[in-house]
């Protein structure tokens, strides 16, 4: 009773950003496949958000509404439960020298047991999101891979870093290079879901590419 009980409610949100960061090596090392012979001249460098793309996209966000929308009962559960803790500490903070010995200890044993299914519940929470998180994050990030390696390939670059990787190198880059839109752009194309507004046509902020990957 005497520990702080929050809820974690931006557990779904914050777990998909740390699992997209496991995708940057794959990415990076699909971009940097030797290209033929006879383009072996210096090629250009590109940057990308892998994190905001994967979320950017349409199937990323239609999961993400999705697995809100699954684990919104639990987590009104959870915070419910917390509003009762609150509820008993108060009550024991207005019975003190004023209630019996058996109705503190009635309350504290009914906050103890409240509070010990509150942690298990928000830690099967947590769990479970991470795990329906984890999914959706390598389902879309193993495509994702195959569309900027494609994209890669077809407009010359030798190189596409990503710029939204825990301790990544880069300190400054010129929103030109950045391919972060196209590949979101690309993705929708290619992975279009069901209800969705066709993706968008318009070029990105920075010049487009001259060619753009075929569909296979």
């Amino acid at each position: 009773m005497n520990k702080e009980n929050k809820v974690n409610s931006r557990t779904i949100m914050h777990t998909a950003a740390l699992a997209a960061a496991g995708l940057l090596g794959v990415a990076v090392a699909r971009a940097q496949a030797p290209a033929p012979a006879a383009s072996a001249a210096p090629g250009k460098v590109g940057v990308i958000n892998i994190r905001g793309a994967i979320g950017s996209t349409a199937e990323g966000k239609q999961a993400q509404a999705e697995l809100q929308s699954q684990f919104a009962p639990r987590q009104t559960e959870i915070e419910n439960m917390n509003k009762q803790i609150n509820d008993l500490r108060q009550r024991l903070a207005a019975c003190e020298g004023k209630c019996s010995q058996d109705e503190i200890q009635r309350l504290t044993t009914q906050g103890q047991r409240l509070t010990q299914q509150f942690d298990r519940k928000n830690n099967e929470l947590t769990e479970d999101s991470n795990a329906a998180l984890g999914d959706v994050i390598d389902r879309i990030g193993r495509k994702m891979v195959d569309v900027l390696d494609r994209y890669a390939r077809e407009n010359g670059y030798t190189v596409v870093l990503d710029s939204s990787a825990q301790n990544n190198p880069i300190l400054y880059a010129s929103t030109q290079i950045d391919v972060t839109q196209d590949i979101v752009r690309l993705y929708d194309q290619q992975y279009p879901v069901k209800g969705a507004a066709p993706a968008q046509q318009k070029p990105a902020a920075k010049p487009a590419p001259t060619t753009t990957p075929t569909k296979p």
